[in-house]
């Protein structure tokens, strides 16, 4: 008797258990339209500024479902090719039913009914210019959107006090959503890494397999560059970055380049196509690349200017600036 009801009482927990997991309050189902001729259709979940791959769907005349369990609102990526990891249909979704129609012949077409998450995400993306997110979080204090936005716009351009001041706006219950426990990583290294700070040391491998370290080209001016070679911003500054390398370089000046790639071929490549002769490593990581966790780097291109002693002076100086800092420092020398 004693065996019968710790049975009962065990599938009565397993039946429990099964029903918490599978809340209808807790579903998100996704019901798309796509022209477009496609057998699969892949969702993706994003953690830092990358995104992966939960499920396909079948694309059937045109149109796909997915049903996923989730807490809370969350960002999600849309795309017919598995390995894209930049030109995605972004969508926030939430409990209940969204519809989503996808156009491909127009570029990053895609209407979203039925998630009040995605129709917020959709008001900050045509209304960037002079957007004031200490507002937007002020009126959605427990918005995973605004706490989004915040983590993904402006961890670079805000300080560590500014970033703080709008992490406190968030209602107190809110504060460990994980877009701002993961924003609070940044603002350590910020503080960490003010102008006058220590530059932290690090290594990384070079493109044949030897492994650097940051300090072992301490002693002169040292800028220390993140870049990748699918960034096109930091493409188009490379020429300056040469410019100045070309110029400085006979006085001791040396770039220490850290490279955010995920594939090694495309780095090498961009290396030989823009003719960056200094120091270059990378771990293939992507935006989990261990040096620019290290620096709080959340943008690229993003670079730290050291000075001979192993300190901080100055932090994203490019082009003509660089150049006029460069002249400058080694004029006083």
């Amino acid at each position: 008797m004693i065996m019968r009801n710790a049975f009962y009482l065990s599938l009565l927990i397993s039946i429990l258990f099964a029903s918490a997991c599978n809340n209808p309050q807790n579903t998100v189902r996704l019901k798309g339209i796509i022209n477009n001729d496609a057998e699969l259709i892949y969702l993706k979940s994003f953690r830092n500024k990358m995104f992966f791959i939960l499920d396909s769907a079948n694309i059937d005349n045109g149109s796909f479902t997915f049903e996923r369990e989730i807490t809370s609102p969350e960002l999600f990526g849309l795309t017919l090719n598995r390995d894209e990891v930049f030109s995605l249909w972004y969508v926030f979704l939430e409990p209940g039913q969204t519809d989503v129609k996808i156009d491909t012949a127009e570029r990053g077409s895609l209407r979203v009914s039925g998630s009040a998450s995605h129709e917020l995400f959709e008001y900050y993306q045509q209304n960037r210019k002079d957007f004031n997110i200490d507002s937007l979080i002020g009126q959605n204090p427990r918005s995973p959107v605004a706490s989004y936005i915040l983590y993904r716009e402006y961890a670079t351009q805000f300080t560590a006090d500014e970033l703080e001041h709008s992490i406190s706006l968030f209602d107190e219950n809110f504060r460990n959503h994980h877009y701002l426990n993961d924003l609070r990583q940044v603002i350590a290294s910020k503080r960490q890494l003010d102008i006058g700070n220590p530059a932290l040391d690090f290594a990384g491998l070079s493109p044949e397999g030897e492994t650097i370290r940051l300090s072992e080209y301490t002693g002169n001016y040292l800028l220390l560059e993140f870049w990748a070679s699918w960034c096109g911003p930091c493409r188009r500054d490379n020429p300056n970055l040469v410019k100045a390398y070309q110029e400085f370089h006979p006085n001791g000046f040396e770039i220490f380049a850290v490279s955010l790639d995920h594939k090694k071929e495309n780095w090498i490549a961009a290396i030989e196509k823009d003719s960056l002769s200094w120091v270059h490593v990378s771990d293939l990581k992507f935006w989990d690349s261990e040096p620019a966790k290290l620096y709080g780097i959340r943008n690229i291109p993003s670079n730290v200017l050291i000075d001979p002693q192993g300190n901080i002076i100055a932090r994203n100086i490019k082009g003509a600036d660089l150049a006029s800092m460069l002249d400058e420092l080694y004029s006083i020398e």
